[in-house]
């Protein structure tokens, strides 16, 4: 009786240098990490994996990613590009309409790639660790995020739009120059978390009182 081919692919910290032609012609894993392998590029034969639900491609060396990722139809669950050289993104992959949880954290970003808010299923974003200076205002079409993490950007503000993120239960803003916060703010429903640790340039803000009052935990 033929066995079932292997929906998850492991070879994380390999060693590999270039990924084996053979991992692309595995056209039935929903999951692949490639994580920790010293990897420059991946090929745009990725795009034979439309089964693959999670891909994980952090602590490589990549400074840019194939187009092909954003055609993969079945992208749904995780994306992990953290600790890698990248700095932007292709159009393409705001076609990621079902994915859940992007980690773009310890690259190379000055600003938040604006395919990211096209993501419009996405309910955790990671990007700390880069030197985004802004947010784009259309940062609100994220309608179900429930987790952003900025840490340790050069984020001086939020945009107002944030306010209309009402999934959103907590924002890391630690180790960022803030002077300012949108009191909008105070006015997300389900906010459950506000870290604002080593943040020590941001004015007193009143509406802050008002979110302890109602049970989020705010830390500064």
């Amino acid at each position: 009786m033929p066995t079932s081919p292997a929906l998850h692919l492991n070879l994380w910290k390999q060693q590999l240098g270039v990924v084996p032609d053979s991992v692309w012609q595995q056209t039935e894993i929903e999951t692949l990490v490639l994580a920790d392998n010293v990897l420059t590029q991946i090929s745009g034969e990725i795009r034979r994996l439309t089964k693959l639900r999670m891909l994980d491609l952090g602590h490589n060396q990549l400074s840019q990613v194939p187009r092909e990722i954003g055609d993969l139809p079945s992208l749904t669950d995780f994306l992990y590009l953290h600790d890698n050289r990248i700095s932007s993104l292709p159009d393409s992959f705001a076609s990621l309409t079902h994915l859940r949880y992007l980690n773009l954290s310890e690259n190379a970003f000055h600003v938040l790639p604006e395919c990211v808010t096209g993501m419009s299923r996405l309910q955790e974003l990671r990007i700390s660790d880069n030197s985004l200076e802004s947010l784009p205002v259309s940062i609100e079409r994220l309608s179900h995020l429930r987790e952003l993490h900025l840490r340790n950007n050069k984020l001086s503000t939020l945009p107002d739009s944030i306010s209309l993120m009402h999934e959103l239960r907590q924002i890391d803003l630690r180790s960022n120059p803030l002077t300012k916060l949108p009191a909008a703010i105070a006015q997300l429903p389900r906010l459950e978390k506000l870290d604002l640790r080593w943040v020590t340039t941001l004015k007193e803000c009143a509406w802050i009182a008002d979110l302890e009052a109602r049970g989020c935990a705010v830390y500064r």
